[in-house]
């Protein structure tokens, strides 16, 4: 049976028939030939998902990409991300957070996404390094750890704790999805007890301006 994912095929699909027609397809069906992931993007709606199944269909296109698909995530415009993110329930990332493998291909999405949306004008002669630990992790003590180091007018992404930090951010996931795609306040994040700073708390609470955050 064909498979149809034109722009007009999936207008007409909801959310469940989408993830339905993902997990139907092989990653080289000449059916994903033309498909843009952002016309893609724009059928997924987590409100209409469920818990598991918002995790499904991102598990879905992350196994079509690795099979040559080019539906990887850092295709996705990030209006379209944020949107997305926005919608998605506590309960829906909490979901995809907690699928090893999953997890780590979003987290590092969206770190990518920071070195792409550094402002270094805003940035100035600014040399730190900001590492961030979130929560329910995989990695050593239940984290998974990135640092962003911002020198040389730009701002370079690294694994693991390997700088002297001006300031560490402790966070849980669903929260820093929120944060980096402009749908939370660290100012509010941290009134709340939400995200917790060591370290330079002026300059943490002020960190993510020196990026263009996607609005939804």
């Amino acid at each position: 049976m064909t498979i149809d994912l034109t722009a007009e095929a999936i207008a007409r699909l909801s959310p469940g028939e989408l993830l339905s027609a993902l997990r139907r397809v092989a990653p080289g069906d000449p059916a994903l030939e033309d498909l843009d992931i952002d016309v893609l993007a724009r059928g997924i709606d987590p409100k209409e998902l469920g818990r598991d199944e918002f995790a499904d269909l991102l598990g879905a296109l992350a196994d079509l990409a690795d099979g040559g698909a080019a539906l990887d995530l850092s295709r996705m415009d990030a209006g379209n991300f944020a949107r997305i993110v926005s919608r998605a329930s506590k309960d829906q990332i909490d979901a995809v957070t907690g699928r090893a493998g999953l997890r780590e291909r979003v987290l590092d999405e969206v770190f990518r996404r920071m070195e792409v949306h550094f402002r270094a004008d805003r940035a100035g002669a600014t040399r730190a390094v900001v590492r961030f630990r979130l929560t329910g992790g995989f990695g050593e003590g239940g984290h998974d750890v990135y640092e962003a180091v911002v020198e040389d007018a730009k701002c370079t992404i690294t694994k693991g704790a390997a700088r002297e930090p001006r300031a560490t951010v402790t966070l849980g996931p669903v929260d820093f999805l929120k944060l980096a795609t402009g749908n939370a306040s660290a100012p509010v994040l941290f009134m709340t007890g939400k995200l917790k700073v060591k370290g330079d708390l002026g300059f943490a609470a002020g960190f993510m301006s020196l990026f263009d955050v996607p609005g939804a």
